[in-house]
C-alpha cells in the first residue's frame, strides 16, 4: 500500500521505521506538527519523526492544523491506501479521515477499550496494573473509540517508569503496526468493535496530578513517582520549593514517621507516608540536575522534625 504516516515524538519513530524496513509498502509522505521552540535559545526545532523522515528522504508535511486547505489538497494528490498514526497530536477532522481508502490506523499505547486518551501508560502505572499493551484502530471522530485490528501484551515490572514502559510499548508497537497494515493490505484483518465495558480514560497528566499527597499509603506514592517519571515529574514542596522525586523505593518495614517526615542518614533519606515509608534515591532541586537524594539533603541539612509538602 502506499501510506502517509503521522507521528510527532521520539516514541513514533520505531513504528516509522518498521514500517520502511518492511519492503511491502511505500511511505509516500509524513505528517508532523510545525517545528516547536526549544532549548534555552528556543530556537525551532524539527519533530524527531520530522528528522527521521528527512533523514530518509521522505517528504515531510507540517500543517498547522489537519483541515488546512493546502495540507488536504497534498494529501489528495498523494492518494495514500492507509494512514498509519502514532502519537501524531492533533484532531483529525471528518475531512481528513475520509481521504485514504482504508483510513487512519492508530497505534495506542493501552489494551483498548483500557485507557482511551492521551496519556495511557502514565495512567496504567498509577493504577497499578500489572498487565498493559498497544492497540491499532482505526480512527473515527471519537476519542480512541474506533474498531481494533490487534494487540500485543506488556508485563509492568515493579520498578518500571512511564518512560521504560513506552519505550518497550514503542518498540512491539511498531511490529504490530506493521503487521497490521499488512492484514489490511491482503485482506486478512477486520477491525472488531470495542467492548461498551471496560472504558477507563487517560487524560493527559497535569502538573496538580503529579503533586504527592503523602498522606496516601507508600504503594500510591511509588505509582504517582514512577507513573509521573519522565514527565511531567512527581514533585513536592521543601522549605517552600519545589523538589521533584526521580526515584523512590516504599520501605514496608518502617512504620515510624508522619506523613511527609524527613529522616536522614549518612547515606539514605526516608520520609513518612499515610502507611510505611519510602526511602527517596533521586531527586532535583529547583534549578538542579538530578542527584542522589542523600547528596540533597546533605547539603540542605535537613534537621529532625522538617516535612516534605509544607
Amino acid at each position: 500500500m502506499k501510506l502517509v504516516f503521522a507521528g510527532t515524538p521520539e516514541v513514533a519513530v520505531p513504528a516509522l521505521d518498521a514500517l520502511i524496513a518492511s519492503g511491502r509498502h511505500e511511505v509516500a509522505a509524513v505528517v508532523t506538527r510545525p517545528d516547536a521552540p526549544a532549548g534555552r535559545g528556543r530556537r525551532l526545532v524539527a519533530s524527531p519523526v520530522a528528522e527521521r523522515a528527512e533523514e530518509a528522504g521522505i517528504e515531510v508535511l507540517k500543517p498547522a492544523k489537519p483541515r488546512d486547505p493546502g495540507f488536504l489538497d497534498r494529501l489528495r494528490e498523494i492518494a495514500p491506501d492507509c494512514c498509519p498514526v502514532v502519537a501524531y497530536g492533533a484532531l483529525l477532522p471528518r475531512v481528513a479521515l475520509d481521504v485514504p481508502a482504508h483510513g487512519w490506523v492508530n497505534l495506542h499505547f493501552s489494551l483498548l477499550p483500557a485507557w482511551r486518551g492521551a496519556a495511557p501508560v502514565q495512567h496504567a502505572l498509577m493504577a497499578g496494573d500489572e498487565i498493559t499493551g498497544a492497540s491499532t484502530f482505526q480512527i473515527e471522530e471519537g476519542l480512541d473509540s474506533g474498531p481494533v485490528y490487534g494487540t500485543v501484551t506488556e508485563t509492568v515490572r515493579p520498578t518500571d517508569t512511564s518512560g521504560d514502559l513506552l519505550t518497550r510499548l514503542a518498540f512491539a508497537g511498531a511490529g504490530l503496526l506493521a503487521a497490521t497494515m499488512d492484514g489490511i493490505e491482503d485482506g486478512s484483518l477486520k477491525a472488531v468493535p470495542q467492548p461498551e465495558e471496560g472504558v477507563t480514560l487517560a487524560p493527559k497528566i497535569t502538573v496538580e496530578d503529579a503533586r504527592i499527597d503523602w498522606s496516601a499509603p507508600a504503594l500510591r506514592v511509588d505509582r504517582v513517582v514512577r507513573g509521573c517519571t519522565p514527565a511531567p515529574g512527581a514533585w513536592t514542596t521543601f522549605r517552600g520549593e519545589r523538589l521533584k522525586l526521580v526515584q523512590a523505593l516504599p520501605l514496608p518495614d518502617r512504620t515510624d514517621l508522619a506523613p511527609g517526615q524527613l529522616a536522614a542518614g549518612k547515606n539514605n533519606v526516608y520520609v513518612g507516608t499515610g502507611s510505611h515509608a519510602v526511602e527517596l534515591l533521586w531527586v532535583q532541586a529547583q534549578g538542579k540536575k538530578p542527584m542522589r537524594a542523600a547528596d540533597w539533603a546533605r547539603g540542605a541539612r535537613i534537621t529532625e522534625g522538617e516535612l516534605l509538602g509544607g
